[in-house]
């Protein structure tokens, strides 16, 4: 029943978003033209890369409202390390990371520690992450960054008649197969999952519930660093107010794409249809001059749609699991 409704949400995202580009082709001048495919596909990784990092918190029936605030942190940490401290962009990437993933880890170590909601707990760290940013940069950016960094968020892999694609968005889908396999694959992931279904029973199982929720937060850490340096690469500049705009779309690409609010079940290929979506839509209706708020207004009716449905199926899932309970011995559910 579960996968089902999975599979139907993702063969209608894709009718969506298939709908919306046949729109687009025909009322937005120049949406396939090389320019505006290679800016989406860079678009697209991002917002892809920031739905995945809100993704694996949603999975385990938390939220991660500091998602923002740490990718610009990173994006600035990035630059500062290429710029000030001369470090090369291997170096600088990977003690970026490091420092992402351990930022998360600090907010599962409150959270597990004092017992407060996770809302409560990331939205504060967003602030105070925010405010050290800006405090520390004096709200001034790094520009002088590693041609080769730069660079590589500006040239395009491919180039197919009107295809460009940048790399970004092969990595995004590398990331997201790496996170596909995780929840297939690992022990981890099916750890992830089970807490999100149901912690109590999880820690009765042997799941570990305290690291899980602590070592989830450092993976989103790590995802939405990897966000804010994928984006400073694709703006060639280090900015401070990265990362003031992704909430929304955060929790819009993985529910779009199937993701439970409530926990236990998550669609990693789902969230990147879910940024394509989102995107599309944001390139497609600038394109047609549609005011900037109406196009504000118009992503979170769509989050606001997905919330719906998420119910729906949250409910569908719960009736089925119920008829199972109730379809007596040697019967088959229907």
């Amino acid at each position: 029943m579960n996968l089902a409704l999975r599979m139907l949400d993702r063969t209608g995202l894709l009718a969506v978003i298939v709908v919306f580009w046949a729109i687009f082709v025909v009322f937005a001048d120049g949406f396939l033209n090389r320019v505006t495919i290679f800016g989406l596909s860079r678009t697209v990784a991002v917002t892809a890369v920031i739905g995945l990092s809100q993704m694996v918190v949603l999975g385990i029936g938390q939220m991660n409202l500091a998602v923002g605030a740490i990718g610009g942190m990173i994006g600035v940490f990035t630059g500062w390390l290429m710029q000030s401290v001369g470090l090369p962009v291997w170096a600088a990437v990977i003690v970026a990371l490091l420092f992402a993933a351990f930022v998360g880890w600090v907010n599962g170590i409150i959270i597990t520690k004092t017992g407060i909601n996770s809302f409560i707990v990331t939205l504060g760290m967003a602030s105070v992450i925010t405010g050290l940013v800006f405090i520390l940069t004096k709200a001034e950016a790094f520009r002088d960054l590693p041609d080769a960094y730069t660079s590589f968020g500006k040239v395009p892999w491919v180039e197919l008649g009107w295809l460009e694609l940048s790399p970004l968005i092969f990595i995004a889908v590398a990331i997201a197969i790496v996170m596909a396999l995780v929840y297939k694959r690992t022990t981890f992931g099916r750890w992830m999952l089970a807490t999100g279904a149901n912690p109590r029973a999880a820690e009765l199982s042997g799941v570990p519930v305290n690291f899980v929720v602590q070592a989830t937060h450092a993976l989103s850490g790590l995802l939405a660093g990897a966000a804010g340096i994928m984006i400073v690469s694709r703006l060639g500049s280090a900015l401070p107010s990265i990362g003031e705009n992704w909430l929304l779309p955060s929790f819009a690409a993985p529910i779009v794409g199937g993701t439970l609010l409530s926990g236990g079940a998550v669609a990693v290929f789902g969230t990147l249809l879910g940024a394509l979506l989102i995107e599309s839509v944001s390139v497609g209706l600038t394109l047609m001059n549609v005011p900037s708020f109406w196009i504000q207004l118009f992503i979170g009716l769509v989050l606001l749609l997905a919330v719906l449905i998420d119910r729906a199926r949250t409910v569908a899932v719960a009736r089925g699991q119920r008829g199972v309970r109730q379809t007596p011995a040697g019967a088959t559910s229907g």
